[in-house]
């Protein structure tokens, strides 16, 4: 019975993760490594991350700078990048690699905003589904006789519960969010 509630939040956190991950992806003209999470190089015939490769940092506000372990990997990463879906021109400098993030136009910005929502609506969709999938797991129970009405009723409030908070968690998500897209 406290399985379907520990399974239950369990997966509704891997929802909230997700959400985080792929919010950290978006780019919002402010320079974050996380936006080159998704990169793979071709590095010596095998396909491997780019945080594996270098170390990637950001020493100002809308440029990164990837440091390549190996010096000789520089040019594969650079060509990874910019083959890449991001849109932005990497500079080699003697071994490093800089990107300049361009300041997004208020256009821009609202269809960022958009994306946002739409990804913080799916993780809610998520979170909802779990609660289905557990208060179907609790009628079973029910109908099983291994648990019992008054049981499953509080078990099925719990679920509620825990509904309730990881779709606030994903509402101050989006908000936080929002707020960095849409920040001149």
């Amino acid at each position: 019975m406290q399985d379907v509630i520990k399974d239950g939040e369990g997966r509704m956190i891997k929802a909230l993760e997700v959400l985080k991950k792929n919010f950290a992806a978006v780019r919002t003209g402010r320079a974050n490594p996380a936006l080159l999470d998704h990169i793979h190089v071709d590095y010596y015939g095998a396909s491997t991350p780019l945080k594996s490769l270098a170390q990637i940092s950001a020493p100002e506000a809308r440029s990164l700078l990837v440091t390549p372990y190996d010096k000789t990997a520089a040019q594969a990463i650079e060509k990874a990048i910019m083959t890449s879906d991001l849109g932005i021109n990497p500079k080699n400098e003697g071994g490093q690699i800089r990107l300049s993030l361009p300041e997004p136009s208020q256009e821009r910005r609202k269809e960022l905003a958009k994306v946002t929502k739409k990804e913080a609506e799916e993780a809610k969709i998520a979170v909802r589904n779990v609660r289905r999938d557990a208060i179907e797991v609790l009628k079973k129970q029910k109908a099983d006789k291994t648990i019992t009405e008054d049981a499953e009723k509080m078990q099925d409030k719990k679920v509620q519960e825990l509904t309730d908070k990881y779709c606030a968690e994903i509402d101050k998500l989006l908000a936080a969010k929002e707020k960095e897209i849409l920040e001149v």
